[in-house]
């Protein structure tokens, strides 16, 4: 079996090598008849910042490839090495009550995870910082790093131990109610992000600029969106991108403005920015993507049976591991996440033809293309953005679409309702 782990790792040594070669050395020209329209990235960048935005994006785009398949390595490691059998006999024997032993096992991988993948983070953290996008200092980075790891350690301890006992009770069943089960839970959290999660990482408030809080008021009556949805979130002591989203469901639903994006941005920005983020209230476009989450969890939970069963069936004496031993749980993770790798292009497509539909919605709501334009030119300067990425890039990575592309829509949509 530790034979089998170092072949795969031969093969991803290699793969390594040849898409990091690639990412660096492809150039995705810009269609001619983009060339010195506002499109043109060489019509709102300078030769720096081009070639800056450039680099930067390779640099992610290679983490990005490396760093996917990196985890599913971590998972294999602690499988054929038995390591993950090691965590799971000591939990057992250190503790005595079931939760206990799965919460101390969970902390014992995310740790040996955490450790493995760090250089790897940390080196995400510097090169933004190399290239002037996070300004965030390493002890908040560090903070923020171990809030990460407990959140998703509870959440993790609490998912895996439901999972296994639901595997002991219904070996062949498990999916279906882990699945029913997953539906309330993934509200649950989604209800709780906006004042339990999220404000571990960050301040909000109440947009300070008065005047401003009047206009985009206004929007939202427009919108239908009630007023105490609308916040302001400090980031200008960690990064000099801009950004804003959408997040929460009932509620606790709220549209949330980056303090950099109200500070770099003029007025008619702003109210174009706050536009397309209350275009995915009114469109339903968070009800839509979880009812498409839940139909997605609902085939991924089946075809991961599947191939557990195959997997614990052909290769669980040799690895040691029973179907509901907590053990076990890489194997899981491992699947799952396999399969969100294998499903990112769709449901990258998707979240691409909302962002479409929120575009047009903020044009439909400000009757500001200009302000749109403007607004786009800015995120790509100031978060360094590839505007023209490679095919596979924008297939794997891309949840908005390419500002080229996001443009050339803006102004043929206001020609059509002029």
């Amino acid at each position: 079996m530790r034979k089998l782990f170092w072949g795969i790792f031969i093969i991803y040594l290699l793969y390594a090598v040849s898409i990091s070669t690639y990412l660096f050395t492809v150039n995705t020209p810009l269609p001619e008849h983009y060339v010195g329209t506002e499109a043109d990235p060489l019509t709102f960048m300078d030769e720096e910042q081009y070639q800056l935005s450039s680099q930067f994006s390779k640099w992610r785009n290679v983490i990005y490839f490396i760093n996917l398949p990196f985890e599913w390595l971590i998972y294999l490691f602690v499988l054929l090495f038995g390591l993950s059998q090691f965590f799971a006999r000591w939990s057992e024997r250190v503790i005595r009550y079931r939760f206990l032993q799965t919460t101390l096992y969970v902390i014992l991988l995310s740790t040996f995870s955490w450790i493995v993948t760090f250089p790897i983070n940390y080196f995400s953290y510097t090169l933004s910082k190399k290239y002037g996008i996070s300004i965030q200092a390493f002890q908040s980075w560090m903070k923020d790093q171990l809030i990460t790891f407990w959140v998703e350690a509870v959440i993790l301890t609490i998912v895996a131990y439901v999972i296994m006992h639901i595997i002991s009770k219904w070996p062949k069943k498990w999916w279906l109610y882990t699945w029913l089960l997953s539906i309330p839970f993934t509200l649950f959290l989604m209800f709780i992000q906006p004042v339990v999660i999220d404000p571990l990482y960050h301040e909000f408030y109440q947009i300070k600029d008065k005047e401003l809080e009047q206009e985009i008021l206004l929007l939202a009556k427009e919108a239908d969106i009630p007023a105490d949805r609308v916040y302001e979130v400090n980031m200008a002591d960690k990064t000099n991108a801009l950004n804003a989203y959408v997040t929460g469901i009932g509620s606790n639903l709220r549209i949330v403005l980056w303090d950099t994006t109200l500070e770099r941005l003029n007025k008619e920005e702003v109210l174009f920015v706050m536009a397309h983020e209350m275009g995915h209230y009114d469109l339903n476009h968070l009800p839509l993507l979880l009812i498409g989450m839940i139909a997605a969890s609902f085939v991924g939970l089946y075809v991961t049976s599947k191939f557990y069963s195959l997997i614990i069936n052909n290769f669980g004496k040799r690895l040691k591991i029973k179907p509901d031993n907590i053990a076990a749980l890489p194997i899981i993770l491992l699947i799952l996440s396999l399969l969100s790798f294998v499903v990112s292009p769709v449901s990258n497509a998707i979240s691409r033809v909302y962002e479409y539909q929120s575009d047009r919605y903020a044009i439909d709501l400000t009757n500001d293309p200009d302000a749109a334009v403007a607004t786009f030119h800015k995120l790509s300067v100031e978060g360094l953005s590839d505007v023209n990425p490679p095919t596979i890039v924008k297939i794997f990575r891309y949840t908005h679409p390419p500002m080229v592309e996001r443009i050339t829509h803006i102004r043929e949509y206001s020609k059509t309702i002029e």
